[in-house]
């Protein structure tokens, strides 16, 4: 219960962690080589989920001309040939899902661990896990926006369920079936169901590890997360830090990085980042989006908006809310 309390009520914006976390090119120490590994065989799994999922069409048409045909068995088997392929795809990024949320733990159990005294010194002297924990909330992000923008997922898997369920109780075999079973499919469509599945497995992932390791003050979670914050906006305002970024794209997937790691901390802090004892600097960070050309930003001002969960509680400051007012 101390440990909950100090939490609650603890805030030190004064020291905010200033060091340069090298997103470009950490490499593993020895200490850290077991557990980057783990995660390294999962993340080089993530840029090929992406593109399957960026180049996901869907069903649509299939689906609308049998629905629309009930009695044409070859537009049915059509609409069913073209689903079945792209369910064994949802499944896959379900599957995936599972997989980054145990890569998520493992790199959780290294950087909240006692082996340094604080989350700064975890975070700058293993470089390597903590630019991988940014590549997994920088996957989370993309992927989300990329679901949320593509009802055909939902409207293909529904399908699939029902016309499952019709062939069961006319007993007619189903192609597919042995692939998605009852429970499988169940857990899958309350995976799609959620506006953004990725951003929920890590928020549930990061909330039964803190229950798991009892042992583990959960301030060590807590303060792991919104130090990755404090450094990506630090290094976001800082010129000399900017100057070092040899990449382009080193700047959007800081932003990313900061925006998935506050709304993560939001869904697993107690009271989230937008109290007054939040250990984010709120203000600063919504500065740091807004000092950025506005259609690089605007996704992640929105993330904002809509996917925390306690933007709109009471407590929130009135000018954090007016800040992420659309203008």
């Amino acid at each position: 219960m101390g440990n909950l309390l100090k939490v609650l009520t603890c805030t030190d914006l004064e020291q905010e962690p200033n060091f340069f976390l090298d997103f470009e090119n950490a490499q593993p120490t020895e200490a850290e080589r077991e557990v980057w590994e783990q995660v390294d065989v999962v993340l080089k799994d993530a840029k090929g989920i992406l593109d399957e999922l960026q180049a996901y069409k869907g069903a649509g048409q299939e689906i609308r001309e049998a629905i629309q045909n009930p009695n044409n068995e070859a537009l049915q088997e059509q609409a069913w040939a073209a689903v079945v392929p792209l369910v064994g795809r949802l499944k896959k990024f379900y599957e995936f899902s599972q997989r980054l949320e145990a890569a998520l733990h493992s790199l959780l159990g290294a950087l909240t661990n006692e082996a340094y005294s604080d989350p700064t010194q975890h975070l700058e002297r293993e470089q390597a896990l903590a630019k991988q924990f940014a590549e997994i909330l920088h996957f989370t992000l993309r992927f989300d926006e990329l679901k949320m923008t593509n009802p055909a997922i939902q409207n293909d898997f529904s399908y699939y369920r029902r016309t499952l369920s019709r062939m069961r109780l006319n007993n007619v075999p189903a192609e597919g079936e042995n692939e998605v079973n009852n429970e499988l499919a169940n857990r899958i469509s309350l995976f799609y169901a959620d506006a953004t599945p990725m951003l929920k497995t890590l928020s549930d992932g990061t909330t039964k590890f803190v229950s798991e390791n009892k042992n583990l003050p959960i301030e060590n979670t807590t303060d792991c997360l919104s130090t990755m914050a404090s450094v990506c906006k630090v290094m976001l305002e800082t010129e000399d830090y900017r100057r070092r970024f040899t990449s382009e794209e080193t700047v959007p997937f800081c932003l990313r990085v900061m925006v998935g790691v506050i709304i993560l901390y939001d869904h697993v802090h107690p009271v989230g980042a937008f109290a007054k004892s939040s250990k984010i600097d709120m203000k600063g960070c919504i500065k740091v989006l807004k000092d950025e050309p506005q259609n690089n930003v605007e996704g992640l001002l929105n993330a904002l908006r809509y996917t925390t969960k306690h933007l709109n509680d009471e407590s929130t400051n009135k000018t954090i809310k007016s800040m992420l007012q659309k203008d």
